[in-house]
C-alpha cells in the first residue's frame, strides 16, 4: 500500500469529503445519456480514498465490494492501494482481477461453509474474520496456520441499518474464540468491530473503541496480543435526504476526531506495535454514482383512508437501482424543470409489481415539479453504493441498469 498522505496536504482537485455535491465528470454524462443507466465518476472516488488516507494516516483501506463491484471501480481503489473486505470465495476471485495481491484481501464474513474456507485459503488468502468457536475450529481445519480476527458485536444505534444481530459476540467470547484460535495453531491476529451502516453519529464509535479497549486489554492477561484492529465499515456518505427531504449531516469531523483519537488510545494498551484496518463501502462510492432514470407517470390517486396523493412512478426503483429506497431518500434533478416552476409533494415509486417499490414503501412524500410528464429523464445523485450488487437480474421483466465509468468528460462501458 503507498504511503498515505499527511493531513492538510493541498492536492490536484478539492476535496469532496464535506458537501456530496454532483460531481463535475457525472453532470455532462447524465445529461448526454438519452437512456438509463448508472454512472460512477472514478476520479471522484479516487478523490474520496485520498481524503480518508488523509484524515486517518497509517490507516489500511480493505474497500468493502458488496458496495460496488464494478470491475473499473474495484481496478482504480485498487491501483490506488486499496486492499478488499470480501464476503467469499466469488469477491475473492473480482478483488485479484482488480489487481489487489491476495495479502490484501481478507475474508470478512464471519458466515462461511467449509469448502468456502478451503476455497479462498486455495486462492491466497490468509486472514479471516470470525466470532464463534465453531468456526475457528472450521478455519483451522480448512485454512491451517491462517490469521484470524474477531468481530465485537455493537449496539448499532445511530446507523440507518445496525447490523448488530446476525454477526459479532461479547468481548468475554471474543477472548474465548482467539484463545481457542491459538491453541489450534492458528494466529490470534486481530479484533474488529462494524458499528452499522450509514452511521451518523461520533457516539458509536467512541463506544466502539471502549469495547475495543477493554477486549485487548482482557486479551493481554491471556498472553494474546493482536498485530491489528480493523475499524469496521459505516463512515457515511453525505448526500442522502431524511425522509423530510433534507440533506442529512453526518458529523464526519466529530467521526474522524473520535477514530484518530481512539487509534492513539489502543496503541497506548499494547506492547507491540498495532496496525489498523478500516473497510468502507459507501462513504467512497455513494456519491460518486448517480442513476439516469426516466418518469412513466405522474398520476393523483385516491388512497386507502379516503385522501388523494400523487404519484411519480419511476423507470427505477429497488429491484433495478435503488434497493435501499426504504430507509433513505436520494436527492432527484428533474432537467429542464427549474426549481422556481410550481411542485407537488408526491410519493415515489419504482416501476414495478411489488407494493414495496417505493420510498418508505409508499409513506414519505417528497418534492416533484408539477409538469412532469412521460418520458422525461430524472437524475437520481449519490447512488453509487449498493446499485448494481442488490440489482435483480430481471424482476419483472426489468433488465438491470447498465453501468458506465467516466473520467473528466470521457466515459467508457
Amino acid at each position: 500500500m503507498s504511503a498515505p498522505k499527511g493531513r492538510g496536504e493541498l492536492r490536484d482537485q478539492p476535496r469532496r469529503t464535506r458537501t456530496g455535491p454532483l460531481s463535475e465528470p457525472l453532470a455532462p454524462q447524465l445529461a448526454a445519456s438519452e437512456t438509463d443507466r448508472i454512472i460512477y465518476d472514478l476520479t471522484g472516488i479516487e478523490h474520496q480514498f485520498d481524503a480518508l488516507l488523509d484524515e486517518l494516516p497509517g490507516i489500511s483501506i480493505r474497500f468493502a465490494l458488496k458496495a460496488c463491484p464494478v470491475g473499473e471501480v474495484l481496478r482504480c481503489l485498487a491501483a490506488r492501494g486499496a486492499g478488499f473486505d470480501a464476503a467469499g470465495p466469488t469477491e475473492i476471485t473480482q478483488a485479484l482481477h482488480a489487481g489487489a495481491p491476495a495479502d490484501r484481501i481478507h475474508y470478512g464474513n464471519t458466515i462461511k461453509s467449509d469448502h468456502d474456507i478451503a476455497e479462498a485459503h486455495r486462492l491466497g488468502v490468509r486472514t479471516f474474520a470470525t466470532d464463534s468457536v465453531e468456526d475457528v475450529t472450521a478455519v483451522a481445519t480448512h485454512a491451517p496456520r491462517a490469521r484470524v480476527f474477531c468481530r465485537l458485536t455493537t449496539g448499532g444505534d445511530g446507523a440507518l441499518w445496525g447490523l448488530n444481530r446476525k454477526f459479532g459476540c461479547a468481548p468475554d467470547d471474543a477472548v474465548r474464540v482467539l484463545v481457542t484460535a491459538r491453541e489450534a495453531g492458528l494466529t490470534p491476529a486481530g479484533l474488529s468491530v462494524h458499528v452499522g451502516s450509514q452511521q451518523m453519529t461520533g457516539e458509536a464509535w467512541q463506544q466502539a473503541i471502549d469495547t475495543l479497549a477493554g477486549t485487548l486489554t482482557a486479551l493481554a492477561g491471556r498472553g494474546v496480543v493482536p498485530d491489528h484492529v480493523n475499524l469496521g465499515g459505516g463512515l457515511p456518505a453525505l448526500g442522502y435526504r431524511d425522509r423530510h427531504g433534507n440533506p442529512l449531516d453526518p458529523p464526519l469531523d466529530k467521526i474522524f476526531t473520535v477514530l484518530r483519537e481512539g487509534m492513539d488510545r489502543l496503541r497506548d494498551l499494547t506492547s507491540a506495535p498495532l496496525d489498523f484496518v478500516m473497510e468502507p463501502g459507501r462513504h467512497l462510492v455513494a456519491d460518486h454514482g448517480a442513476v439516469r432514470a426516466h418518469v412513466s407517470r405522474l398520476t393523483r390517486r385516491r388512497q386507502p383512508d379516503g385522501t388523494d396523493a400523487h404519484w411519480l412512478y419511476l423507470s427505477c426503483g429497488k429491484f433495478n437501482g435503488l434497493y435501499e429506497m426504504d430507509q433513505l431518500t436520494h436527492r432527484m434533478v428533474f432537467p429542464g424543470h427549474p426549481e422556481t416552476e410550481e411542485h407537488v409533494s408526491a410519493i415515489v415509486a419504482g416501476p414495478t409489481c411489488d407494493s414495496d417499490d417505493a420510498y418508505g414503501a409508499g409513506r414519505y412524500p417528497v418534492r416533484v415539479p408539477a409538469s412532469v410528464t412521460s418520458g422525461d429523464p430524472v437524475w437520481i445523485l449519490s447512488a453509487g453504493a449498493y446499485a448494481t450488487s442488490y440489482m435483480t437480474q430481471g424482476f419483472n421483466g426489468i433488465r438491470p441498469l447498465p453501468c458506465v465509468c467516466v473520467r473528466g468528460q470521457e466515459g467508457h462501458h
